[in-house]
Order: C-alpha cells, then structure tokens, then sequence
C-alpha cells in the first residue's frame, strides 16, 4: 500500500470530506496546502474522466506524489444532462457556489418536481506513476428541490434531496452524506483498493 496520497484539489470543502472518508488508514493525506504549492490546474476537458486525470498527472509530475483527482458532474434530466462537466462553472469561471444554485433554480423554473430528476457522479483518478493510473466512480441519484434548503455542505447541496430521502444534502449530517454521497461512494471504492493493493 501507498504511504503517502496528495490530494490534487484547492478546494477546502472537498478536502474536509474526502478525509474524513479516508480516515481509518494507514496512509498520510496531504494537500497542496501542506506543501505550500499553488497549482491551478484548467479543468477544459468535456468529461469528468478528462478533467481528474488532467488535474492528478500534472499535479503528479511536480511533486512526484500519489495523487488522487476528481470531478464531478450534476447531471439534471430536465436541462439535458446540464450543468454536467461545467458544474463547478455554471454561472461563470468565477462563480460561486450561490450563483451556480440561483442559475441552475432560474432554469427549472416551471418544471414540477416529479420531472427534476438528476444525479451527481464523481470521477476519481488515483495516479501513482507516469502514465500509471485508474478510475473509480461514483453517483447518487435524486431531484432537485424548487427552494434552497439547509445550511450545510457546499455547492449544489442545498438544492439536491438525494433519492429516500425527505432533506437535501445540506440539511443531512456529514456522517448521513458520506453513507451515501456521489464522492463517497467514488472514495470508498478507492480506499477499498488502496487497502487490499501493493501498490507501491
């Protein structure tokens, strides 16, 4: 097993969740932050796949770390598979999460709930050596609510009430998201992996 993985994201918010599933490991987690780098990677393929293995392998060359990459996608059936790979930018590249929600609520306008289904999907690249690498996905299926709803998460969370449940993401605890989440069932897999590998 890898002793060392880097998380190749600036994103706070994704770190803090993405460890959390980690945890229980004997692998060290590491953020660009912990290395004082600042790398910004363009994210301007049109896959999720295209996009976490950009940001892994560049990240990858410079500091010769494991990394782990990902990206997701809200896929919404209504909107023809919109925000899609342009979640993270939906209103804009300087977006920001509220503007994203307010884009993507001012689009369904009129469409009733039964018809706003859609689903998250996380791609996660684990690259561990030149042109070395793998997949691991992720999705949860759900619909998006006609209202904002709850304080917590981040990004689309507090518009997307996963499917079996009565709350969005945003108003379930970071213990009840992570039994069920997009990303955690990506990250799950690849811990699965890490644990029962030899990679070195």
């Amino acid at each position: 097993m890898i002793s060392k993985l880097l998380l190749a994201t600036n994103n706070k918010d994704k770190v803090t969740e993405i460890r959390n599933l980690l945890m229980n490991t004997c692998i060290h987690v590491l953020t660009l932050s912990d290395l004082n780098l600042k790398i910004d990677v363009e994210e301007d393929k049109d896959t999720l796949e295209g996009n976490a293995l950009k940001k892994a392998e560049e990240i990858y060359k410079v500091t010769d770390i494991p990394c782990s990459a990902d990206d997701t996608g809200l896929f919404v059936n209504a909107l023809n598979g919109e925000p899609g790979v342009f979640s993270s930018r939906y209103a804009g590249e300087n977006a920001s999460y509220s503007d994203n929600r307010i884009k993507l609520l001012r689009n369904l306008q009129g469409v009733p709930e039964d018809y706003r289904n859609a689903f998250f999907k996380t791609v996660v690249c684990f690259y561990y050596g030149k042109n070395n690498f793998m997949f691991f996905e992720g999705i949860c299926k759900g619909h998006i609510t006609l209202q904002e709803r709850g304080e917590k998460g981040f990004g689309y969370d507090a518009i997307f009430q996963p499917e079996g449940f009565d709350r969005t993401f945003a108003e379930l605890s970071i213990g009840e998201k992570n039994n069920i989440s997009h990303r955690a069932k990506a990250f799950i897999k690849f811990k699965e992996y890490l644990e029962t590998s030899d990679n070195k």
